[in-house]
């Protein structure tokens, strides 16, 4: 997939968790219950999705990518940690490592974009409702899912690319649990290494803060013509619509904030390990409870299927 230069480092060692030896029992069992629940989760809501005539509409549609984007990327970072957790072998080849940061940029980035969208999607429907249909039309949404799963991609090529094109020395351990760029970077030799650094932060950055200026931009504009609807209950119901795109929003860019914009100490390796955790197992793990609760019309798909399973299994 990918043109890399092998060099001196033909393989890593994640440390990961191995420097809490007392709790990685618990942790495995932990992030294996809130692994098996974000997949059934995000099924779940697929699903009901796709069964329910209701729900064929161009904001499920981008629910339903946004869950299958949520599923990837646990898919490429949650098992590698539950074997590691098991294990006293914690290295990973040098192509392994490449594949996963592409697949865990790749997934982790298309799922910023098409939270970008969605709230494009409930910026139509509030602020110019006669023209829904017209501006979200099925061929338009199709058009929109795969320009957000093309960007993830590229997102994946750029800084993969970028990072494995360096020479990497030795030594060969990763403080982290799995591939990610901050700890590959301390690992990288040669002149080229800060050029990198600040050339992959500034593009990420920069996609990243796009996403999240749109989508702020999408609110203002939502919450302008919500303040106009003249009644109290028609400003509720307006505003039901996004309260689940908004607290997923919130969580999503909150965890991110807080860790990459924390400041690095020089004993901050244990603790980037556990912050770490939060946007690769606690926000996917968060995101299907909150679609499922706060919004009522899935919510209400979702008893309605169950109950219906349910008579037909006691019948």
């Amino acid at each position: 997939m990918l043109t890399l230069n092998y060099t001196i480092v033909s393989e890593f060692i994640l440390i990961g968790f191995s420097t809490f030896p007392h709790l990685q029992l618990m942790f495995f069992l932990l992030f294996l219950l809130m692994y098996l629940f974000t997949l059934l989760g995000n099924l779940l809501i697929m699903a009901t999705i796709w069964s329910e005539r209701s729900l064929h509409t161009p904001m499920y549609l981008f629910l339903c990518a946004l869950s299958i984007s949520e599923i990837l990327y646990t898919f490429a970072i949650i098992p590698r940690i539950l074997a590691d957790l098991l294990s006293t072998h914690r290295s990973i080849a040098f192509l392994a490592c490449a594949n996963q940061m592409f697949f865990s940029f790749t997934f982790g980035f298309t799922h910023s974009f098409l939270l970008t969208i969605m709230g494009y999607d409930r910026y139509v429907a509030i602020c110019h409702p006669l023209r829904y249909n017209v501006l979200m039309s099925p061929r338009g949404c199709a058009c929109l899912v795969a320009w957000s799963w093309a960007g993830g991609s590229v997102m994946g090529v750029v800084v993969t690319t970028a990072i494995f094109n360096l020479t990497f020395c030795g030594p060969n351990e990763i403080h982290h649990f799995f591939c990610h760029v901050p700890p590959l970077l301390k690992l990288a030799c040669g002149k080229e290494v800060l050029v990198v650094a600040k050339g992959v932060g500034l593009v990420c950055i920069m996609a990243l803060l796009g996403c999240f200026l749109l989508i702020l931009l999408s609110y203002a504009f939502i919450v302008a013509t919500i303040l106009k609807i003249p009644s109290a209950e028609g400003r509720h119901k307006a505003f039901s619509t996004c309260a689940s795109h908004l607290t997923v929003v919130i969580v999503h860019y909150g965890f991110a904030s807080v860790i990459y914009l924390k400041p690095k100490g020089p004993k901050s390796l244990e603790g980037d390990t556990l912050m770490g955790i939060t946007y690769t197992v606690l926000t996917p793990f968060l995101s299907p409870i909150i679609f499922s609760l706060r919004n009522k019309e899935l919510k209400n798909a979702i008893r309605k299927a169950c109950l219906s399973r349910l008579l037909l299994h006691n019948s």
